[in-house]
């Protein structure tokens, strides 16, 4: 069976962007339909067009599609990744996930495996609250946690979250960041498989 990956991501300058990026690869590697989708922008538009980067970034994404309902339906499994907002999921990401109440009440989220990603601005600036409030939203739906853990030595490499990939930004893409990332795709993907 193919797992089909709904990839959801959130990026105000690329960071998450690019986590999601690695991430995709490191899905269609493993053997999984993906789609790479980002969520809706609510800043007002004068607030992203008064940062440059935020605007190049808005601008160097516009082709990417937006996530929605239909695509959560259509998934097997949910990875997630968004900036950390003062210990939380920025807001963007927050106001696409709560668009699916719908689905949670007829039960189409249940059952179904997520992981989460995130980044800050330091090293210690809420990335680990921010995963676990992606975490206690999937609680809520029914869905199946599945988390990196220390399963692989790289994650000691990366900074040590067992909760799920954090970036510092700023910091560089190296390689074992992207294996890191990788590896936590892949388990995803394999306990989506195995659920299945």
């Amino acid at each position: 069976m193919t797992v089909k990956l709904a990839l959801v991501y959130y990026s105000s300058y690329g960071t998450n962007h690019q986590m999601a990026t690695i991430a995709m690869e490191a899905a269609k590697a493993a053997g999984a339909d993906v789609r790479l989708l980002k969520v809706r922008e609510t800043a007002p538009a004068e607030a992203v067009n008064s940062q440059a980067a935020w605007k190049a970034h808005a601008d160097a994404t516009a082709d990417i599609p937006e996530a929605s309902v239909e695509d959560m339906e259509w998934a097997d499994a949910y990875l997630f990744s968004a900036g950390t907002r003062f210990g939380v999921m920025a807001s963007q990401m927050r106001a696409f996930i709560d668009t699916l109440g719908g689905l949670w009440s007829k039960g189409a989220l249940a059952n179904k495996p997520i992981s989460a990603m995130t980044s800050a601005q330091n090293a210690h600036g809420g990335q680990e609250t921010t995963l676990s409030s992606f975490y206690i939203t999937a609680m809520h739906w029914g869905a199946i946690v599945v988390v990196p853990g220390y399963t692989d030595e790289v994650i000691f490499k990366t900074g040590g979250n067992p909760y799920g990939y954090s970036h510092t930004q700023g910091a560089e893409f190296s390689e074992d960041v992207k294996s890191a990332i990788g590896h936590q795709t892949r388990r995803l993907v394999e306990m989506a498989a195995k659920l299945a």
